[in-house]
């Protein structure tokens, strides 16, 4: 998609509230989750985005740092209660290029597929590997990609219809690298506005590769913050280790 950048897509999310999609509401057993992983020690998020689970995190007493290229996102959680407890570093996820060293590294949300190349994946792993602690952990809350939806080359679908509100979801696929183009379409009484998004799914397998190129070791992956068995069946979590020990 022709101009998209790395901060596109937080800079153009910012509203998705006023526009009636479901927001997520996980962030209590997202928090518990982390918190249990951290204990309590130094996180650091990617694509901290408005500090959904930063903020509540920080408020469990974990000492949080947020990362996002999109200065308008950072500005939202700045405008919020309980800010001034988060540490927020404008720039590139991919590279975590923060000070210091962390317990746990985590991307709620399906971010992390936010990079939008193999190549760029790979190198957030081994830059999140040179961040963590001995000991600490990576989080992220992913999806398992559908075969399914990805038989035709495109898709398009109605994810809201009201009486004053449609809201399209219009997607480009390509199998080779993994790539998906989308634009959800909010049409309104009082216009029609584009919410465009890019990224590169990833097999569970494959992430676990990359984890071991960069030197981490899979703990565990479940259907979700419940540490419920994993089915395959839409989202999931997983945690990668680094070594307590180098080796």
């Amino acid at each position: 998609m022709q101009g998209y950048e790395s901060s596109t897509y937080g800079d153009h999310m910012t509203d998705h509230d006023a526009i009636g999609w479901p927001a997520a509401k996980d962030e209590d057993a997202a928090v518990g989750f982390l918190v249990d992983v951290a204990k309590p020690g130094h996180a650091l998020e990617l694509g901290v985005g408005t500090g959904r689970v930063a903020l509540p995190l920080a408020e469990r007493g974990v000492r949080v740092t947020g990362i996002d290229a999109s200065p308008v996102m950072l500005q939202q959680m700045a405008d919020k209660p309980g800010s001034a407890q988060v540490r927020a570093v404008e720039g590139d996820f991919a590279e975590a290029a923060v000070d210091g060293t962390f317990d746990l590294v985590y991307a709620v949300q399906h971010t992390f597929f936010l990079l939008r190349d193999q190549e760029t994946q790979i190198r957030c792993f081994q830059n999140v590997a040179a961040r963590l602690a001995p000991g600490g952990a990576f989080v992220l809350q992913l999806f398992v990609p559908d075969p399914h939806r990805l038989i035709q080359p495109q898709a398009s679908d109605a994810l809201h219809v009201a009486l004053d509100q449609v809201v399209l979801r219009v997607s480009k696929f390509d199998r080779v690298t993994q790539t998906v183009n989308r634009q959800y379409v909010a049409i309104t009484e009082g216009g029609t506005k584009l919410y465009p998004m890019m990224f590169r799914y990833a097999w569970p397998t494959e992430l676990d590769l990359m984890a071991r190129l960069a030197g981490l070791r899979l703990e565990g992956r479940w259907d979700g913050w419940s540490r419920a068995p994993f089915t395959a069946e839409g989202g999931y979590v997983v945690v990668y280790r680094k070594p307590a020990e180098a080796v």
